[in-house]
């Protein structure tokens, strides 16, 4: 897993590659929520993701829960067809904030 950070106006923005699963979720975990607590407006851009096992789909809902409770957001962007399936399968379409496009 590879991931970068920038900042764009009053958003962070990751771009992950690779794959998020057991071996690297809590620090992909912890790099998220480090950045949840400086801004309301997290973006997770998931072009590069391959593939996202269920400790990695853990994250995601945790930080997720975390920026709600904040008053911010977080969205899911450019996700690709193999992991948009992994979403569907497990529900978790209904449960994050997946765009099409950024914006």
């Amino acid at each position: 897993m590879d991931i970068r950070e920038t900042v764009e106006n009053d958003r962070i923005v990751f771009n992950v590659e690779g794959e998020i699963d057991g071996s690297n979720a809590d620090e992909f975990e912890l790099k998220l929520r480090a950045a949840a607590e400086k801004t309301e407006n997290l973006v997770v851009d998931l072009k590069g993701l391959e593939y996202v096992s269920s400790a990695g789909l853990r994250s995601f809902l945790m930080v997720q829960k975390q920026m709600k409770q904040q008053g911010g957001q977080m969205s899911l962007i450019h996700v690709n067809e193999e992991v948009m399936e992994i979403f569907a399968v497990t529900g978790f379409v209904k449960l994050l904030n997946i765009k099409e496009e950024e914006g």
